[in-house]
């Protein structure tokens, strides 16, 4: 879709799937643990915890929590779940920090830098802020700016942490842009006055699942990756 994008100013980035591939990621280091597990369905169990801890919070069941705790508070699940003993302390708790080594698809940095050269880019992520900040440090990612929901005390969908990205840049919602793999997470974007970009990641929840990449005209962009993103764009 062409459109005029001369009054976008900030592109605010989703972070888990459509920067990092936190699946592939996480797979390969549970199997490389030696643990005798499946690592893919590891993966997928501990994100499928994700969204269930947030409503928690959001509930009031619990306060405020930063992502690593709630991360921490899933990993305890699924190690039991999957019958998981002998890890010491410290083995867990550097499991639990896997996330801040997530691997960037191969296309994100270089997407990134052509996106940067005309925009200011930042993350809009659940992700804490030491999460992201390491993660950006370990895969080169040149953030602008990192944005999370630590800064709002508002997880994504909540439109507290959409709306947070123009009120932090001094801008109205239509000079900014979420550029995000997950449907959801862009229609709840749009609400809050937002552009959106949807870029598609075929194999975010590993190659055993189907995602839904299909075009959607409720959103202004649809890119195959960063670069063609970049391109639309005319970075």
């Amino acid at each position: 879709m062409t459109l005029n994008t001369s009054d976008i100013k900030v592109l605010a980035f989703d972070v888990f799937g459509t920067v990092v591939d936190w699946h592939g990621s996480i797979a390969r280091e549970v199997n490389a643990m030696g643990l005798g597990l499946d690592g893919h369905a590891f993966a997928s169990a501990w994100r499928k915890g994700y969204v269930p801890a947030m409503d928690r919070v959001r509930k009031g069941e619990l306060g405020w929590t930063k992502i690593d705790d709630l991360h921490r508070m899933i990993l305890d699940t699924v190690l039991a779940k999957f019958q998981v003993t002998g890890l010491s302390p410290d083995a867990i708790a550097h499991l639990n920090k896997v996330w801040h080594r997530l691997d960037p698809w191969p296309d994100t940095v270089a997407g990134l830098l052509r996106l940067k050269s005309k925009f200011t880019i930042c993350t809009l992520s659940n992700g804490n802020l030491s999460l992201l900040a390491n993660m950006a440090k370990r895969a080169g990612l040149p953030w602008d700016l990192i944005l999370s929901a630590e800064v709002f005390h508002h997880y994504k969908p909540d439109p507290e942490a959409y709306r947070g990205v123009g009120q932090v840049f001094d801008l109205p919602p239509a000079q900014t842009m979420l550029v995000a793999a997950h449907k959801e997470d862009l229609r709840a974007a749009a609400a809050s006055g937002m552009r959106t970009a949807f870029v598609t990641r075929p194999l975010e929840f590993g190659a055993h699942r189907t995602v839904d990449i299909s075009r959607d005209a409720a959103f202004d962009f649809h890119a195959t990756d960063f670069p063609d993103l970049a391109s639309q764009l005319g970075c």
